[in-house]
């Protein structure tokens, strides 16, 4: 069973932004795009070879993968508290 990567959240493990947290927002082919809110807004996502991202187990929440996943207007902000929920749990 093949999943869809939308919506997952995914640390970069290489180049200048190893370690840094993203949340897919889209897939082509090999190909994932990344966008985290800020450095990389969603209007402009990273394009990330899969081979150069880990999946973060767990998944962004249902509204934001919902949104993407349906081609509605996603906002940074949404990426960003998404983002700053999960560093937040793993802190703890």
């Amino acid at each position: 069973m093949v999943m869809d990567m939308i919506g997952m959240f995914a640390a970069s493990r290489a180049g200048h932004d190893k370690d840094r947290v993203y949340v897919i927002v889209r897939e082509a082919g090999e190909y994932v795009y990344v966008s985290d809110g800020r450095l990389r807004p969603v209007e402009n996502p990273k394009k990330k070879n899969k081979k150069h991202i880990q999946i973060i187990k767990k998944m962004s929440d249902e509204i934001l993968r919902e949104k993407l996943t349906g081609g509605q207007q996603v906002y940074n902000e949404e990426v960003r508290k998404a983002i700053g929920g999960l560093t937040c749990q793993k802190q703890m």
